[in-house]
């Protein structure tokens, strides 16, 4: 059987998502009752290799591999022979002698492809700079949970559409879920995400940080100098003032919206503390997700499309 990958969220159906967001449900209905023991990865090595400093998603895989029975190996780039020249190709055949899976954070999309394309196990993306699915898929299993379904939901993100917006875009275009993104012109939706878009009536495009808030039922921004842009920082800065997420602009917001980030957050920029800890805030529901999230999508990866090591 051909194995599966995650490297965008479009990898999945809308079908195969709600069997994931069902999966990580009795995955953490589970851990709570105190029964994690599950035989998933029972003798599978999975390889982390991170080019970008992380602490919840090397977390959350950690634990998760180790509850599906498997072992995580750290695999820091910089103490590779990857960081001194050798290939892709090269590692990833190499990895092939002693892996069963890789989970790759780093910053082009077009690495975690071509592991992808000459590894022959599962690779899942952890982040690069176009796409987070893992993050995404949390984010979405978050709202379902509380909310109990996608109708009528509509999600707004305020601030710089970058990888975060990209994959929230594209998994509410197979969800069906209406999005609008608030973001200055020069850091807005690219025309590459919008083209690709199955239903672009689902999307709304404005310069105006206040222009969904009225009807929003999640409201979601993220870092305005995310990492890699640091050179940057000083012009972002007064650029993406306005898009501040702060009482003021949430006053217009219906009473139950769920305020969204994906962590970490840099508290007076992007967001003030009122917002983050008020009573909205979903976030560390976002963040303790991940770990569900990513076991469900593991044993859809290894015991659904047959990847598991017999």
């Amino acid at each position: 059987m051909k194995k599966r990958d995650l490297i965008d969220i479009r990898d999945f159906t809308e079908d195969e998502i709600y069997r994931i967001l069902e999966k990580a449900k009795f995955f953490k209905f589970q851990r709570k009752k105190g029964n994690i023991p599950s035989d998933t990865l029972k003798g599978n090595c999975i390889g982390l290799l991170f080019r970008k400093p992380s602490s919840r998603t090397r977390v959350s895989f950690e634990v998760a591999i180790i509850e599906l029975g498997g072992s995580p190996i750290f695999l820091e780039s910089s103490h590779l022979q990857i960081s001194r020249g050798e290939t892709i190709q090269d590692t990833a055949k190499i990895f092939n002698l002693y892996l069963k899976g890789l989970v790759i954070r780093t910053f082009e999309q077009s690495e975690v492809e071509t592991f992808a394309k000459y590894f022959d196990y599962p690779v899942i993306n952890a982040l690069t700079d176009f796409s987070h699915p893992c993050q995404i898929l949390a984010d979405f299993f978050t709202i379902w949970e509380i909310k109990k379904s996608f109708n009528d939901i509509v999600i707004t993100y305020i601030g710089d559409a970058n990888n975060i917006c990209n994959t929230l875009i594209l998994a509410a275009d197979i969800l069906g879920v209406r999005i609008n993104v608030s973001a200055p012109e020069q850091y807005s939706v690219s025309d590459k995400i919008i083209n690709s878009m199955k239903n672009p009536e689902l999307l709304k495009v404005s310069k105006d940080p206040y222009a969904f808030i009225h009807n929003s039922s999640v409201i979601y921004t993220d870092t305005w100098v995310s990492m890699g842009d640091d050179a940057e920082k000083k012009q972002r800065f007064e650029i993406f003032k306005p898009y501040q997420v702060n009482s003021q602009l949430l006053e217009k917001a219906p009473h139950d919206f769920l305020f969204m980030h994906c962590l970490p957050a840099h508290r007076g920029q992007e967001v003030t503390d009122e917002v983050i800890d008020g009573k909205n805030s979903v976030v560390l529901q976002q963040a303790e997700n991940r770990l569900h999230i990513q076991k469900a999508i593991l044993w859809f990866l290894y015991e659904i499309k047959g990847q598991k090591e017999v």
